[in-house]
């Protein structure tokens, strides 16, 4: 059975809901959320991401969430709901895609919008914009604001992940570079995949890695000018 309970486990307070007129972020919920994710999950949805595929909603749960995320204090994952279309039948708008706040430091005062994923039908449309955007204000805006006052935010993909790092330069985050090897990989990776290297005793032989693109977008950077920048793009997007 799934479990019906939100994440308790991470180090900064979660939000009831993130929204706007166009997107709903709500805290990921098995019960309620991991079979419309799963079913809307394709071939391509994996081909970036460090992990995945998952074959069943079971499986999604136990070793994405279960394990990965929910025992990590760093982390916690949002539901993404898409409002600007029909409601379902359950009375919600439709489940558009999953994402995280990962590898977040109370003490830093930082965290990182990861483990993202679009459902296809989503893909190119007002979804993502407005579900980096209201994560950007919630991590970067004053408590006086609403947010959580952080002082860096950082995007962090598969170097070869094109589309990956347009998102992050269109909403204004600064890209810092690229840290090689960061990752183990295995061959199923093919697309964001780098060739095992011919490197003899590598305890890892036969698995490849890949290349991981920084981005970041800072408290200086916010308020500097690219919390309007962030506003700007949302309230354009279709």
């Amino acid at each position: 059975m799934l479990s019906s309970e939100k994440d308790n486990n991470f180090c900064f307070p979660i939000p009831v809901v993130l929204e706007n007129d166009k997107v709903k972020l709500v805290p990921f919920i098995p019960s309620k959320h991991a079979k419309a994710l799963v079913k809307g999950f394709d071939e391509n949805t994996w081909s970036y991401l460090s992990y995945g595929p998952f074959t069943s909603v079971e499986q999604f749960v136990e070793d994405f969430w279960e394990k990965g995320m929910r025992a990590n204090p760093a982390t916690t994952s949002f539901t993404i709901m898409d409002k600007a279309g029909p409601l379902e039948a359950n009375g919600e708008p439709p489940i558009a895609g999953i994402v995280s706040y990962i590898n977040s430091s109370d003490w830093d005062a930082c965290t990182e919008i990861g483990f993202v994923v679009i459902l296809p039908q989503f893909q190119r449309t007002h979804v993502t914009s407005n579900m980096v955007g209201l994560l950007m204000h919630y991590a970067l805006d004053l408590p006086e604001q609403g947010g959580l006052g952080l002082r860096r935010l950082q995007w962090v993909c598969n170097a070869k992940n094109a589309p990956s790092l347009k998102v992050a330069e269109r909403m204004g985050f600064r890209f810092e570079g690229v840290l090689r090897w960061s990752r183990v990989l295995p061959p199923s990776k093919s697309i964001g995949y780098k060739a095992a290297p011919e490197r003899k005793g590598d305890p890892r032989a036969g698995k490849g890695g890949r290349d991981s693109a920084y981005s970041s977008c800072c408290w200086d950077d916010w308020e500097g000018g690219v919390r309007d920048w962030v506003d700007k793009v949302m309230r354009r997007t279709k």
